[in-house]
């Protein structure tokens, strides 16, 4: 799902759309001329796999995001949270998976591992 950057104004702009049975709700609204919010939330369920076990499990979503677009390269080095979108169209798709990945690639624990005190070592 991409939306042209010029068509988002200063009234918030609704969307909404899923991926991976991941649902990314929101709005989109000008806060610059450049640059355009969106205030979203992140919805549904997420196969991870145990850091510890190697088990997988489902992982359930539920996170607000806040991000800013931007059309032009972004010169602020201290804002992490700038996605920058040169060809002037903002691809949802792009963000619900960037987001996706995101968690996936932390680290996590199944609920079995992340209770256990126990030392756990596979002798291969």
């Amino acid at each position: 799902m991409t939306i042209v950057f010029d068509k988002v104004g200063s009234t918030e702009k609704p969307f909404e759309f899923s991926s991976e049975d991941v649902l990314i709700k929101g709005t989109l609204k000008k806060s610059g001329y450049h640059q355009v919010t969106l205030d979203a939330k992140l919805s549904g369920n997420i196969e991870l796999i145990c850091d510890r076990c190697g088990n997988a499990y489902s992982y359930n979503m539920d996170s607000k995001l806040i991000l800013k677009l931007s059309d032009l390269v972004s010169e602020d080095k201290d804002d992490l949270d700038i996605i920058e979108f040169l060809d002037g169209k903002i691809d949802i798709l792009y963000i619900l998976k960037s987001e996706i990945n995101a968690i996936k690639g932390s680290y996590h624990y199944c609920e079995q591992c992340d209770n256990s005190n126990e030392a756990f070592e596979i002798e291969y």
